[in-house]
């Protein structure tokens, strides 16, 4: 009866209670596993940071914050040793944030706790249907940008 229900409410609704839901779940096995001090929009700005870093400001906009609240954001994963800052290759007086040892270290296990509550969708579905739904909101997504780039996904909840 549930399933009927559900099967009637909009697709926005039911996109972001399984986004919810699955958020939730990974949030808790990385609880589990010692990273109780952060939350997704750490996360986030993780994945931001990941490659060459960027500045406060860059951080800001990727996340879609206010520098403010980016320097915050900064100065919580700076003291706990996830980020490190550094003169910026140009100089002047911005700073590069760069991923710590430990930074690189919560992403690989993040990665691999979230490859595992992918793969239970496998076990509620099925692999192809897995990847169907997966090709499908490729497709919406693509569709949705005017020009076919893809979008910063931000902490907006």
């Amino acid at each position: 009866m549930t399933d009927d229900l559900l099967g009637a409410y909009p697709l926005i609704y039911l996109l972001g209670l399984s986004f919810q839901q699955l958020l939730n779940e990974f949030v808790r096995r990385l609880d589990d596993a010692g990273y109780d001090d952060l939350r997704p929009v750490h996360g986030f700005a993780l994945q931001v940071l990941l490659q060459d870093g960027a500045t406060s400001s860059e951080l800001a906009e990727q996340l879609g914050m206010t520098k403010q609240a980016a320097g915050q954001l900064v100065d919580y994963l700076h003291g706990r040793g996830y980020v490190e800052r550094r003169p910026h290759p140009l100089g002047g007086r911005r700073r590069l944030v760069v991923l710590t040892a430990q930074g690189h270290r919560h992403l690989a296990h993040s990665g691999a706790i979230l490859r595992e509550v992918e793969a239970g969708f496998v076990g509620q579905l099925s692999v192809a249907r897995v990847h169907q739904l997966r090709t499908d909101l490729a497709d919406l997504i693509r569709g949705s940008s005017a020009d076919g780039t893809v979008p910063p996904l931000r902490p907006v909840w």
